[in-house]
């Protein structure tokens, strides 16, 4: 009765072993060639280093990780306003940032209807800057 058991396992193992190893895959070589040799060319270095869209990213990355999806989205409104509203409402100077990081800490309502904004007073001030840059250049 054991062998019954053992043979699908000692064929899927014999199997995945087989699979793997050997040859080096198309892109794998075509991505080695492309690397060996090319001294003076052109390197996109975009992933590796954000550049001047690091707020941008970075408050998105704050977003995705607050509750804010369960009030807002980019392009609907639901509870609260979409981000892209809200972009389209506000400039992206550092007064009105810095007045809707306030208000994205404190809460707060009437802005947008009669539904409060919950505060988030666990927030640092610049994440939640981070997070308003990010919304406002939804524009």
């Amino acid at each position: 009765m054991r062998k019954r058991f053992l043979a699908p396992f000692v064929l899927s193992a014999l199997f995945f072993a087989a699979c793997g190893g050997g040859q080096n895959s198309n892109s794998e070589q075509q991505a080695n060639n492309s690397t060996s040799g090319t001294e003076g060319a052109a390197v996109d270095t975009s992933m590796v280093s954000p550049g001047a869209n690091a707020p941008v990213a970075k408050g998105k990355t704050l977003i995705d990780d607050q509750d804010c999806k369960t009030c807002h989205k980019e392009d609907v409104k639901l509870v609260g306003p979409a981000y892209k509203d809200v972009a389209a409402k506000y400039t992206a100077d550092e007064a009105t940032i810095d007045k809707l990081a306030d208000k994205v800490i404190n809460g707060g309502s009437g802005n947008w209807g009669d539904v409060a904004m919950l505060p988030h007073p666990s927030l640092a001030k610049e994440d939640a800057k981070e997070m308003v840059t990010y919304i406002l250049s939804l524009k």
